[in-house]
């Protein structure tokens, strides 16, 4: 998809057919799932699907362990609690632009979602974290070099200049952490630093992160954080700490150890969601 001036009838359009696919539904929130933890969404009761190559003008994922589509559904069996899941996301490091990343976000809030919760999985740069724990953002360092707003069209959409103060919503951090803690899940709250990729960081990339003050390193989320505050979503931010950042503790990550890490925190990360959303939302 071209950054040009049909961004917002491409928008448009694609909320269009995702809001003919919700019939009527109106998701809580809009919750983008992570490297391994597609696996929420399949945990939705009722649950329906579309695919992402079926919304006009978005990208489809080609991630390792990102399905690539929208699922609806209910946290409950009674289905009084829906919500809208991005089974799998748009990364900068597949080929696609700011813009294209941003996307899905746009027209989830076009389709009528005002709160957005973005996951991902992590590498820790503070020491004190440890494999299979949580971070909630309560900052990031957009390092990508990229943002999604560089254009005129998203000028019209909504204010150009958009302050990112308390990006992540304050209220909702606050309820996340009390809940956490109330649950006995071990979530930290940190500053989130994000890049383009594909290449996990090195060693001296690490040791410089951590300079500028940065508990928590991947490569996504940083551009759709800006395109939600751009349209007035609220925003909640959670890295699964998938593990340890190169370097750390002799630390050199791969694919293969974050999708099995994850594996290891489902229930951790399916109970607090779920009292999350419930509760708080």
């Amino acid at each position: 998809m071209a950054q040009d001036i049909d961004l917002q009838k491409h928008i448009a359009q694609a909320a269009q057919v995702l809001c003919d696919f919700l019939d009527g539904i109106h998701p809580v929130c809009g919750l983008i799932l992570g490297s391994g933890l597609n696996f929420y969404a399949d945990t939705l009761h009722h649950a329906r699907i579309l695919p992402y190559n079926e919304v006009p003008f978005m990208r489809v994922s080609t991630a390792e362990g990102h399905k690539g589509q929208f699922v609806v559904g209910y946290l409950d069996a009674d289905a009084t609690i829906p919500i809208l899941c991005m089974q799998g996301r748009i990364h900068g490091y597949e080929g696609a632009s700011a813009v294209e990343v941003a996307f899905p976000v746009w027209v989830m809030h076009a389709a009528g979602i005002d709160t957005l919760i973005t996951t991902n999985a992590a590498g820790a740069i503070n020491r004190t974290y440890s494999v299979g724990s949580f971070c909630c953002m309560k900052d990031h360092i957009n390092f990508t070099g990229r943002n999604p707003l560089v254009g005129v069209e998203q000028s019209h959409m909504a204010q150009r200049f958009v302050p990112m103060l308390d990006a992540y919503d304050s209220a909702l951090r606050v309820a996340l952490l009390e809940l956490a803690s109330h649950l006995n899940i071990e979530v930290h709250e940190g500053v989130y630093l994000g890049l383009l990729g594909p290449s996990f960081e090195t060693p001296a990339e690490i040791k410089m992160f951590s300079l500028w003050g940065a508990d928590t390193v991947a490569m996504s989320v940083v551009e759709e954080v800006i395109a939600a505050r751009h349209v007035g979503m609220r925003v909640v931010g959670l890295s699964f700490i998938s593990n340890m950042a190169c370097g750390i503790e002799g630390a050199d990550p791969n694919s293969d150890e974050v999708m099995d890490a994850a594996l290891q925190a489902e229930t951790d990360f399916k109970t607090l969601m779920n009292a999350f959303i419930t509760t708080c939302i």
